[in-house]
């Protein structure tokens, strides 16, 4: 994507990362709800990744979280070019469940790590809480910092899941681990 279409977007992307959150939990969910599908422009999902050029965005959640309740809301009515974003709140993943972006939540231990697991090696953008699951590796993890939302990026996961990041993207990120 290119043009004033991308630019207005990134935009959309600086400001919700640098805007401050003054400690309103809903504020905070609500922009990572929002963050959750002005990725997807960013992120270059492999051929065969979509049924059709028509086909939906499906982000999937596993966990019940502030975001998780609000990404439904969120995503109500947006599109990315022609592609319709549905949204997807599962109890558990599979390989063969369709998620284009997973959101994980909930407390760290097997359950996370094995959604994470489970699409692995996928075109799947994953996406955690650093807060709530640390130590869990993801393609996208939100960080707070100084009543800000940001996110790092780690782009040796996203090439695992060959995805490849936009450098507008990454440039926005607090923090990116490159890929090897």
């Amino acid at each position: 994507m290119r043009g004033p279409v991308a630019i207005a977007l990134l935009a959309a992307l600086a400001l919700l990362c640098c805007g401050p959150v003054e400690a309103a939990p809903s504020l905070e969910a609500g922009i990572k709800a929002t963050f959750l599908y002005k990725f997807v422009p960013f992120v270059q999902w492999p051929q065969g990744a979509f049924a059709t050029a028509t086909s939906p965005v499906n982000i999937c959640t596993i966990g019940n979280d502030p975001v998780t309740n609000l990404i439904d809301d969120a995503v109500a009515n947006q599109r990315v070019e022609q592609r319709p974003i549905a949204v997807r709140h599962l109890t558990t993943v599979g390989r063969d469940d369709g998620c284009h972006i997973l959101y994980v939540t909930g407390p760290a231990g097997a359950a996370a790590d094995g959604a994470l697991l489970a699409v692995r090696g996928l075109p799947v953008l994953t996406v955690t809480d650093a807060e709530v699951l640390p130590n869990t590796p993801a393609v996208v993890s939100f960080v707070l910092q100084a009543n800000r939302v940001s996110f790092d990026i780690d782009e040796a996961a996203a090439a695992q899941n060959e995805l490849v990041i936009n450098s507008k993207l990454l440039s926005l990120a607090r923090r990116v681990r490159p890929r090897p």
